[in-house]
């Protein structure tokens, strides 16, 4: 018999699919955060944990405005984004 894959365990890191979803998600309207998350990106994205990937997408799920304000230390996460891997990645962020 064949093994087969159990879909709970593909990681952002085993699937081009999500990779390209995510990156695709990371184009921004404001060129501020399209320069900083590209940029971002193209340095860590292949290292990149399944929390660091968590913390990102709850990120991109934010207005342009917010994401920026967040990237640019003018704001600190809040409400759903408030949580360690959250803020733990906005650090990375901003060193960018």
């Amino acid at each position: 018999m064949e093994a087969q894959q159990n879909p709970q365990h593909i990681t952002h890191q085993s699937d081009p699919a999500n990779r390209a979803r995510l990156r695709w998600r990371a184009r921004r309207g404001l060129l501020e955060n399209d320069l900083i998350l590209t940029r971002f990106l193209d340095a860590h994205e292949e290292e990149l944990t399944d929390e660091e990937v968590d913390a990102l997408t709850r990120l991109l799920d934010l207005a342009d405005n917010p994401l920026m304000d967040l990237l640019l230390g003018r704001a600190e996460p809040e409400g759903d984004v408030d949580l360690p891997h959250v803020r733990a990645l906005v650090a990375r962020l901003r060193e960018a």
